[in-house]
């Protein structure tokens, strides 16, 4: 049901901005921290289905280099398809990432506000130890969310580039000349999964955290 108000009261951000949105939210029962998780979840899951893409867009490349005989426009367009379902993929990636920051922006302006309303002295100090814990732990997941998105480009840029080469030079000593690529792409994409699986990682302990302390 959450679920559901969250993707109908979300068109409000198409006609007003984010506080509106979010006092929206609130008079349905729905949070800010509520909304942070939700938005790490579809975070992590926007990676996740990133790490597959680049998996699937490397393997693509390896069959066009390595795998002889075959149509070679066939070839091309379907690297040329994982290429453009990448770049969506990656585009997908930073608009999550925006959306964390926007509602966790806003939850952290809103603690601290809420602070000054305390009269009592014990509450108010277990309430900013648990603000300045919660914004630690935000600060390591975000930082290795935007980690991971700042290594796809340079594995979009290679494939864009062999991607262009391909389209003018559809032969076989074009794909022979790309074969060289494979390895420095290979690493790339690697190191890519690697960063993502952490940024994965952390998203998972950060959502649970919230949801325990919920």
């Amino acid at each position: 049901m959450r679920r559901l108000i969250l993707v109908c009261c979300a068109l409000l951000t198409l006609v007003g901005c984010q506080s509106a949105y979010y006092s929206a939210m609130e008079k349905a029962g729905i949070h800010k921290r509520d909304i942070l998780v939700d938005r790490v979840e579809d975070a992590r899951d926007s990676q996740q289905h990133a790490k597959e893409q680049f998996k699937d867009a490397l393997e693509r490349y390896r069959s066009v280099v390595e795998v002889k005989g075959g149509d070679l426009q066939k070839r091309y367009d379907a690297l040329n398809s994982e290429y453009e379902a990448s770049v969506v993929s990656a585009r997908d990636v930073r608009s999550r990432i925006e959306a964390v920051e926007d509602v966790a922006n806003a939850l952290f302006k809103e603690w601290e506000g809420e602070l000054k309303q305390y009269s009592n002295a014990s509450l108010k100090s277990d309430s900013a130890k648990e603000l300045s814990r919660t914004r630690t732990e935000y600060r390591t997941l975000i930082q290795r969310m935007k980690a991971a998105e700042q290594r796809i480009e340079p594995v979009l840029s290679v494939l864009r580039d062999q991607v262009l080469f391909l389209k003018h030079n559809l032969n076989a000593r074009a794909i022979s000349a790309l074969h060289g690529e494979y390895r420095s792409l290979q690493g790339n994409v690697e190191q890519l999964l690697a960063d993502m699986q952490r940024a994965i990682d952390e998203a998972d302990t950060f959502i649970r955290r919230l949801q325990t302390e919920g």
